[in-house]
């Protein structure tokens, strides 16, 4: 499967697309990108903080973990040793892990402001990528994420299952029947999704940052400058870093951010819009701290045929079905107010199966469920959020040239970097 960008697009953004020009020392035994079925796969984790520990666990032998909290390091190493492996190895820097030929699979588990950095360098060093959320920080980010994976031959997953597996959230199911019934016309259309608590969903407000902070010294086990990366150098306090840095724009989108690709992009597969995106997003928030999130009131997302999705930050939407359409609703616990739903469902025809073995995608070289295009989609849906949160500006969107019709808004699409972590433009 190509693509979906067209060359008019890639043009369009030769500033962004661009970005994906870091050189890594590429692994020789890959060669063409093809793995021997025969050969275990080996991995690599690169941030050690509360989000690694689900990694430990999947399939393939890790040979590498790296952090810049030397602290967050031994205690990850330490769980990895106490399991019997006793050939892994830690490093500060992810550049001397990433030019190790041993290995097949970068796990990147770092704040998202390093995501793109590191997917980029991972697809050019020959590593297939394992991608915690939200995909990429920016949608400029994210444009040059899709180009490395796909330049490189690169199979690539995000780290959200809900597209393909447990059950979503409040809804008492897997999401495979909710895509099943929207497909196949049950509630006619236009739909509008609404996404809050009431539905079973919580969008964090706790991830919100401060305003007051007051400069501490640096801990000596923690690098902080590298921690930062290309975002801008700010005093340094420990409510910025770690498990608290989702309440920061230089690093994440609060709640939103946090969440949003979870509840996010199984909407964009159950609604079929895996390969577009909202052309206009409307925003009921208070003016933003440029520093520090704060919370937000309600988010709204239009499509091009008049599909909506609410995000309910407030609660005023607790009355409002899952789903609602002219022809019929669904609530939370898969129940819908369609005579005879259930046996009406069980007639239709299934979704298309889904890849979703991450290490048979690797070792077949097929793209996984949730990949570097889709992802890229539903992370920009969630980005487009967080923009119109920052801004506190609502606007239209363009999903071919991916540009914003109001200026402050659009400044958000690419974001300032600092010089020594810079991607090439």
């Amino acid at each position: 499967m190509t693509t979906k960008f067209s060359h008019s697009r890639r043009s369009a953004l030769k500033g962004l697309a661009a970005l994906a020009t870091i050189q890594i020392v590429p692994r020789n035994v890959i060669g063409q990108g093809v793995t021997p079925p025969s050969e275990e796969l080996t991995r690599c984790i690169i941030g050690c903080g509360g989000i690694s520990a689900s990694h430990l666990g999947m399939p393939g032998r890790i040979l590498a973990m790296c952090d810049v909290d030397s602290q967050h390091l031994d205690q990850r190493m330490g769980q990895v040793q106490k399991s019997g492996n006793k050939d892994v190895k830690g490093y500060h820097d992810f550049r001397e892990v990433l030019a190790r030929e041993d290995i097949d699979i970068a796990h990147i588990c770092t704040p998202p402001h390093w995501h793109a950095y590191m997917a980029i360098a991972a697809a050019k060093a020959g590593k297939d990528i394992w991608c915690e959320k939200p995909m990429s920080r920016t949608i400029g980010e994210g444009v040059a994420m899709v180009k490395a994976v796909q330049e490189n031959k690169r199979i690539f997953r995000l780290n959200t299952w809900f597209r393909f597996k447990d059950g979503f959230y409040g809804m008492g199911t897997t999401v495979a029947p909710i895509r099943k019934a929207v497909m196949n016309g049950m509630f006619g259309g236009p739909l509008t999704v609404t996404v809050g608590a009431h539905q079973g969903f919580n969008w964090k407000f706790q991830w919100v940052g401060k305003t007051d902070l007051e400069e501490q010294p640096v801990p000596k086990h923690f690098d902080y400058d590298f921690w930062l990366g290309s975002a801008p150098v700010k005093p340094y306090h420990p409510h910025r870093t770690h498990g608290s840095f989702r309440g920061y724009w230089d690093y994440d989108g609060g709640g939103l951010g946090d969440m949003g690709q979870h509840y996010l992009d199984p909407v964009q597969y159950i609604l079929g819009k895996d390969d577009e995106s909202p052309v206009e997003v409307m925003i009921d928030a208070d003016p933003q701290d440029q520093d520090a999130v704060g919370k937000w009131r309600r988010i709204e997302y239009t499509y091009a045929d008049g599909t909506k999705i609410v995000l309910d930050g407030d609660g005023r939407e607790k009355d409002m079905p899952y789903i609602k359409g002219p022809e019929g609703n669904l609530f939370r616990g898969f129940k819908s107010d369609i005579e005879g739903f259930e046996e009406k469902l069980k007639a239709l025809p299934d979704p298309e199966p889904q890849l979703t073995d991450f290490h048979q995608a690797v070792r077949e070289r097929k793209k996984f469920a949730l990949n570097e295009e889709n992802g890229f989609r539903s992370a920009t849906v969630v980005n487009l959020g967080t923009i119109a949160h920052r801004s506190n500006k609502s606007f239209k969107f363009d999903g071919k040239n991916f540009t914003i019709d109001e200026p402050e808004a659009n400044k958000l699409i690419n974001q300032p970097q600092r010089e020594q972590w810079k991607l090439p433009s």
